[in-house]
């Protein structure tokens, strides 16, 4: 015999709705997921922020949640802002923008692989924040690809979501 062949298991949406805790699935390849209190104080400071801002307007915060990027792939978004509601139990389609916090065991996938995936599906905005190191990174959907648009420890940024809809957000704020 030549050689051994690893084979990977291989589930769809089907098999993930059943799953207990928190998954995610990434081209048929389960991940399970960490939130540590440190990333869940961040990511509440930034959805306060968000959710300020777009506050009596069409477009909604939300906390993570099933994103059904296709049969073999539901991801968890920190944070995303979709415009109108969602009428299923896990979203279907783009959100204008997601926020992903980045932890030990997520950062390496959450700044490739999702990335990847949230550029194909043409998502405008991805923000990428960095507890570690206190980063914000802002990417903005320039044609087919992601350009970094800001990178620091604190700033504000203007995210315009249609012509009367622009949030202005302090990222300062979240390391408060």
């Amino acid at each position: 015999m030549a050689g051994s062949i690893k084979i990977l298991p291989h589930y769809t949406y089907e098999d993930y709705k059943n799953w207990k805790g928190q998954w995610e699935l990434i081209h048929g390849i389960p991940f399970a997921m960490s939130r540590e209190p440190n990333h869940q104080k961040i990511a509440s400071s930034i959805i306060a922020e968000f959710g300020f801002a777009l506050k009596n307007t069409e477009f909604v915060v939300y906390i993570p949640l099933d994103y059904k990027v296709d049969e073999e792939t539901v991801l968890q978004p920190d944070m995303l802002v979709v415009k109108g509601d969602i009428e299923k139990s896990y979203l279907d389609f783009a959100p204008e923008l997601i926020v992903e916090v980045l932890s030990t065991a997520t950062s390496l996938k959450d700044k490739h692989s999702k990335y990847s995936i949230y550029e194909s599906q043409l998502i405008k905005y991805y923000v990428i924040v960095c507890p570690d190191t206190n980063d914000i990174e802002v990417y903005e959907m320039k044609g087919e690809a992601y350009e970094l648009k800001q990178k620091g420890k604190a700033f504000t940024y203007q995210f315009s979501f249609s012509e009367t809809c622009i949030a202005e957000i302090d990222f300062n704020e979240i390391w408060k």
